[in-house]
């Protein structure tokens, strides 16, 4: 196992499957108890900072959001020394102001998950984790400055609806969503990757490029405009996530993730 490798763990998404922007990358194959990472992690350097890359659905896109290795891939960074974690994905919109092509923060999510492995602790020993809010407030408003700074087009503490896919939703649960909920964006990764995180004390952020308003907007939903976006603004997320490295905070004083496990075991 190798130890204390990377500070930054940068989880890629659809549209980001590879580490090229980092200087000396070397490949590592991680074995971990809960099974295979996603692809091999890649750690490297960038702006003088230590990075681990793993991108999620494989280099190749092979693998669904549903059957994602959560477990492994948040074990994997956080056995190298990974304390922060920046993670990209692709949501919908449920918001006409929320347009293709914008960024997107959340602060708070709504699990339509069904089959996910969610929790470290399935053993002998009981941890129930305070989710209440789930994401970094130190990384997201790192985040929503850096977008404000270089020019981006960002929403802030929006609400992403995680749904299990890999299919998109009906038109009905779009407008549930949408009406209902209130949500802002909905994607298919986010959980259980930011709960794992918060069990094993890592800050966690969720940097989503916005691909397509939902099928509550009457114009149904196919993977190849996603990607089709993807390729346009990948150079945005890509942008928000180097401009961010150099500014985040050596140490962890300014959030309570580093101490999420307090008062968590039974």
């Amino acid at each position: 196992m190798v130890k204390s490798a990377a500070e930054i763990g940068l989880i890629g998404g659809t549209g980001l499957y590879d580490g090229k922007f980092l200087s000396n990358p070397r490949r590592v194959r991680i074995h971990t108890p809960y099974g295979s990472t996603s692809d091999d992690v890649i750690i490297g350097e960038f702006s003088g900072r230590s990075i681990a890359f793993i991108p999620r659905h494989g280099k190749e896109h092979t693998i669904p959001p549903h059957l994602v290795n959560s477990r492994a891939n948040i074990w994997a960074l956080k056995s190298i020394g990974v304390s922060r974690i920046l993670a990209a994905s692709a949501v919908g919109s449920l918001k006409n102001n929320i347009r293709p092509g914008d960024l997107a923060i959340s602060s708070q999510f709504i699990d339509f998950t069904k089959k996910r492995e969610y929790t470290f602790y399935n053993g002998r020993q009981v941890c129930h984790i305070s989710v209440a809010d789930p994401f970094c407030p130190e990384l997201c408003q790192l985040a929503c400055s850096t977008a404000n700074n270089i020019g981006c087009n960002v929403h802030e503490n929006t609400t992403y609806v995680c749904i299990e896919g890999p299919r998109f939703s009906t038109r009905a649960e779009s407008n549930y969503y949408k009406e209902i909920l209130r949500a802002d964006v909905i994607g298919m990764t986010v959980v259980p990757e930011c709960v794992l995180s918060r069990e094993v004390e890592i800050c966690y952020v969720s940097i989503a490029t916005v691909t397509d308003y939902d099928v509550w907007s009457n114009e149904p939903v196919t993977s190849k405009d996603i990607i089709g976006v993807l390729k346009e603004n990948a150079e945005k997320s890509l942008k928000l996530i180097s401009e961010m490295i150099p500014k985040i905070p050596k140490s962890r004083n300014s959030c309570k993730c580093s101490r999420a496990l307090e008062g968590s075991y039974v």
